[in-house]
């Protein structure tokens, strides 16, 4: 990949859907509430009445995870959602079928999160602008630094689509800085160094994170995740941060709702609303 950040062009404004999410956010006074699934687990029609379900509990933006074989930042309930989900049969393809399924019967942001290495099969530019005619508004690849964002991250804003990088705490201010620069839509600042998976509280560092990643954003929101899968942790997330990501947990009770035979939806809906209640600053929790 070729380093090309000092060529690379400001970001500018595309789909307005992910801006409005943060600006409805604030002025009700809360963290927008920032869904993920891994698409086709258990099934690409049940991934859309999950998201549907999700619009209904109060999430605001949906990430949809593309299934990829060597999910290195994920954690265990996320791997196991990407074998269930190849073993299903999707593709990057359906991903974005069921992206266009999902725009059409919800009004949720749709971010497309990816590893770098199917989207490259597809072709960046093809990819981007199928996706951008699906309904997507952004683009999310988790394993792609901005050092190594090179081409690629002109190629998705050409299409139309917000482009989201991630900064954690071991990240150095340029870093942040690079990072937010090749950012639209939101920097996702992950909460902890390690894969993904619910914990049980947020780390001691997380607000000294939180002041970094403003400091090189700007006007940028920002949005946590990474270990924040409670109503409690939630409502600490929405104290620092103008977004607060969920994936695990969600995929986690839809999984523990399929092996007894229920509906994955309904299980999703109730900790979602939870969490989308958590996400009010004046919530209790």
């Amino acid at each position: 990949m070729r380093n090309n950040l000092s060529s690379s062009p400001p970001p500018l404004r595309s789909s307005p859907r992910l801006a409005a999410v943060f600006e409805k956010a604030s002025a009700e006074n809360r963290a927008a509430f920032i869904a993920y699934l891994t698409a086709g687990d258990p099934s690409l029609e049940a991934t859309v009445e999950m998201a549907e379900a999700l619009e209904r509990a109060g999430a605001d933006v949906l990430e949809l995870g593309v299934p990829f074989s060597d999910p290195i930042a994920d954690g265990p309930v996320l791997q196991r959602a990407a074998e269930r989900a190849l073993a299903a049969g999707a593709t990057l393809d359906g991903v974005l079928e069921i992206g266009g399924r999902i725009r059409r019967r919800t009004s949720l942001a749709l971010v497309l999160f990816s590893y770098v290495n199917p989207l490259l099969r597809g072709g960046i530019e093809s990819v981007a602008r199928r996706a951008a005619e699906a309904g997507f508004d952004g683009a999310l690849m988790t394993d792609l630094p901005p050092e190594e964002a090179g081409e690629y991250q002109p190629a998705v804003r050409s299409a139309g689509l917000d482009t989201v990088f991630l900064v954690s705490p071991t990240s150095t201010a340029a870093r942040m800085k690079a990072a937010a620069r090749l950012s639209s839509g939101f920097l996702y600042v992950v909460s902890r160094p390690g894969t993904t998976g619910a914990r049980n509280a947020l780390p001691a560092d997380l607000p000294a994170t939180i002041r970094r990643a403003r400091k090189a954003a700007g006007s940028l929101p920002i949005a946590v995740g990474f270990g924040i899968g409670t109503p409690p942790a939630a409502g600490s997330a929405a104290r620092l941060a103008d977004g607060v990501i969920v994936g695990s947990a969600l995929v986690a009770v839809a999984e523990a709702a399929e092996k007894r035979g229920a509906g994955p939806a309904a299980a999703v809906e109730k900790l979602a609303r939870s969490l989308a209640e958590a996400c009010r600053r004046n919530s209790t929790s």
